[in-house]
C-alpha cells in the first residue's frame, strides 16, 4: 500500500475514520429549487463514500446566510428531507459525513436577503469579491449593513437550529465555517470588524461570536460532533487582520480542550478559492505553526499531494488531510492513493453550477480489479 500513514484509523469525537483522506467542503452550486439537495447531490456524495470523512459543502443556516445561487440550506423541512437522502445513501455505502454550516455575511447579495436589504456583516466594510445574484448573474459587490447586537444573538440561534436540523437529517456531525471570509471570520479579523461594542476591539471581543456559536451548537450536538474550520493568514475577499498570528493563536488556544471532533486549518500555500492553481510556497505552514496550541485532532487542507499529505501526518503536524479539487475529479481518491493510481485532472469550467457534467460523471480508476487509464478532460 502506498502512503500507509494515510490509512491508519483515526478517532474523531464519536466516530472512527477508516483512513485519513478527508473530502473537504466544496461549493458546487447544484442544489434544487428552494436550496434543497436532490438525488443528484446524493449520487455525488455516495460516489465519494470511501473517504475517511466527507465534509459536505458549506450550507446556509438561514435565508439571510445564503450567498450563492443553487447552494444548499439547512433551515427548512424540505432541506432537511433532501439532506436525509444524502446521508442515508452515504451511510448505506459505509461512509461518514459531516455538514459544514455557514453564514456568508458580507459576501452575500441583496437578492438573497428577505425584504431585499443589503447583506449583513460585523461592520459596513465591503468585500473585494464580485457578487452573485440569486439567478446566477455576477454583479458588483454591495456594501454590507452592520449588525445590531440583538441580531447577532438571533444568528447564534440560527446556527444552533441548523445544528439540530443537521442531526435530524442524519449527519454524523457538523463543521462551523469560520474561515474563508464567511461571517464568523469577518467577526474575527480587525480588517472587517471595526466595532466598538462587546463584539469588536480586543481579540477576546472579536472571538466572542465564534465562541457563542460554538457553545450554542455543542449544547445541541455535543462537542464530539463539532469541528471548526479556520484560515489563518487567508486573504480571500480582502479579509485581513493587523496581527493574525496573535489572533489565531488565541482563538485556537480557546478552542483547545473543548473536546471538539477536530480543528480544520486551511494552509496559506494553497491559492485562494476559485482563483487558480498557483502555490504560495513561501506561506507559513499553519498545521506546523498551530499544532502545539491545539490539544485534539487537527485536519489540514490545501494544495496537498499524496506524498506531502503522508509526510505531514508522519511528522505529527496534522492527523488527517483534506483534499478539495482532487476529490472533484477522483471520486475514489483514497483508493487511488492506496494503489498509486494516477489522478484524473479536473475541469475548472464545470466547478460551479450545472448538472452531471463535471459533477457525477468522473469515473473511478478501478474497475474489475484493474486500474483504467484516465483520458484528459
Amino acid at each position: 500500500m502506498k502512503h500507509a500513514s494515510l490509512f491508519d484509523p483515526l478517532q474523531i469525537g464519536n466516530i472512527t475514520l477508516p483512513n485519513r483522506v478527508v473530502m473537504a467542503p466544496l461549493t458546487r452550486m447544484r442544489a434544487g429549487a428552494g436550496n434543497v439537495p436532490t438525488a443528484l447531490n446524493a449520487l455525488y456524495y455516495v460516489q465519494r463514500a470511501t473517504a475517511g470523512l466527507i465534509i459536505a459543502e458549506g450550507t446556509a443556516v438561514s435565508e439571510q446566510g445564503q450567498g450563492y445561487p443553487s447552494a444548499p440550506g439547512i433551515y427548512t423541512q424540505e432541506q432537511i428531507v433532501g439532506w436525509k437522502t444524502v446521508t442515508q445513501a452515504v451511510h448505506s455505502a459505509g461512509g461518514r459525513i459531516f455538514l459544514q454550516i455557514a453564514h456568508n455575511g458580507r459576501n452575500s447579495h441583496s437578492s438573497f436577503i428577505p425584504g431585499g436589504g443589503p447583506p449583513v456583516a460585523p461592520s459596513a466594510v465591503a468585500s473585494t469579491l464580485s457578487g452573485f445574484t440569486r439567478d446566477f448573474r455576477q454583479v458588483p459587490i454591495e456594501t454590507p449593513r452592520a449588525l445590531e447586537i440583538a441580531e447577532i444573538s438571533s444568528i447564534v440561534q440560527d446556527f444552533a437550529r441548523a445544528a439540530g436540523n443537521s442531526m435530524e437529517a442524519g449527519f454524523d456531525g457538523i463543521e462551523l465555517q469560520a474561515a474563508n471570509s464567511h461571517l464568523i471570520d469577518q467577526f474575527l479579523e480587525d480588517g472587517t470588524n471595526v466595532r466598538t461594542d462587546v463584539y469588536g476591539g480586543s481579540i477576546k471581543n472579536r472571538t466572542r461570536f465564534l465562541m457563542e456559536i460554538l457553545d450554542s451548537v455543542t449544547a445541541v450536538t455535543g462537542a464530539g460532533r463539532v469541528g471548526v474550520r479556520l484560515s489563518p493568514f487567508g486573504q480571500y475577499g480582502g479579509i485581513r487582520d493587523s496581527n493574525p498570528m496573535k489572533l489565531f493563536t488565541s482563538a485556537i488556544q480557546e478552542l483547545s480542550g473543548r473536546g471538539l471532533a477536530y480543528l480544520h486549518l486551511i494552509e496559506g500555500r494553497g491559492s485562494e478559492i476559485g482563483l487558480g492553481d498557483a502555490l504560495h510556497e513561501d506561506a507559513l505552514n499553519n498545521a506546523k505553526l498551530f499544532r502545539p496550541h491545539f490539544d485534539g485532532v487537527l485536519l489540514s487542507a490545501a494544495a496537498y499531494t499524496a506524498s506531502s499529505a503522508a509526510s505531514t501526518i508522519e511528522e505529527g503536524s496534522a492527523d488527517a488531510i483534506a483534499f478539495g479539487r482532487h476529490y472533484i475529479s477522483n471520486p475514489d481518491l483514497a483508493q487511488r492513493i492506496a494503489d498509486g493510481a494516477p489522478l484524473a485532472p479536473y475541469d475548472r469550467s464545470t466547478f460551479y453550477g450545472g448538472g452531471e457534467l463535471g459533477y457525477t460523471d468522473y469515473p473511478p480508476a478501478v474497475k474489475d480489479g484493474a486500474i483504467e487509464s484516465m483520458d484528459a478532460r
